[in-house]
């Protein structure tokens, strides 16, 4: 099974933005995840248009772009062309009348339709759009902010669509409170990424290639079948 690692990039220090994409490049991060708030849908505002495009033109890697904003079908396409080809897009269905008309315009766009879960949404209410995105963005914590606590009943909804994403053709990842402790438990139930903000990646006193390779090691002691979209590159890994 293939693991993605996906950096939160309202976590970096923005004095040197530059410098953390390259650092988490050098660590061979999957893509770059960008919250957008737009302070109605959720209670705070993070990241805007232009810190979207400015990490879309200093990297080549793929961006995984999270709006959380009220009726983005209003919007949309000023955030599509500032993307590229293959970048993928969440929405949240809470947020729009229609969100599958959302969803087409990203397909169109020929990037990659996703949606994400609030806590308090039910699998019930999502159940026909698992037909037609690529991706599924749980969320373990409210969206709004990061550090917060995670929500335990979460864990359940995961594990109802661990059982529902061969069948649907969707991805499945984590984002919010995302340690070491989840990615052991949830990485070999299934899920097939992570999101990874000041719990284990931003804010610590090691270079994000220790972090990363660590965290990819420590998977691979409790699986040697796991790989990753980009192999690891430390020497460590060569001496187990």
């Amino acid at each position: 099974m293939c693991i993605e690692f996906n950096a939160s990039m309202m976590c970096a220090d923005y004095a040197s933005l530059r410098d953390e994409v390259r650092a988490l490049e050098a660590g061979n991060i999957d893509s770059f995840h960008i919250d957008i708030m737009d302070g109605i849908f959720v209670s705070n505002y993070a990241m805007s248009l232009n810190d979207m495009a400015y990490i879309a033109s200093a990297t080549k890697k793929p961006l995984d772009v999270h709006l959380m904003i009220e009726h983005p079908n209003n919007t949309i396409d000023i955030f599509l062309k500032k993307l590229r080809k293959g970048d993928t897009v969440y929405i949240h269905p809470e947020a729009e009348y229609h969100p599958s008309a959302t969803l087409q315009k990203i397909i169109d766009a020929e990037m990659v339709p996703g949606i994400a879960i609030n806590p308090g949404t039910s699998v019930e209410t999502v159940y026909e759009m698992l037909r037609i995105v690529d991706k599924v963005l749980v969320m373990s914590v409210n969206p709004g902010s990061a550090g917060q606590m995670f929500l335990p009943y979460v864990g359940e909804k995961i594990e109802r669509l661990i059982k529902l994403k061969n069948q649907m053709g969707f991805k499945l990842y984590w984002d919010g409170a995302c340690g070491m402790e989840k990615i052991l438990k949830y990485a070999p139930l299934g899920v097939d990424g992570f999101i990874l903000g000041t719990t284990v990646l931003f804010g610590k006193d090691k270079p994000y290639e220790k972090i990363l390779n660590d965290i990819r090691m420590e998977l691979r002691k409790e699986d040697e079948s796991f790989v990753f979209s980009i192999p690891i590159s430390s020497r460590e890994l060569l001496k187990q």
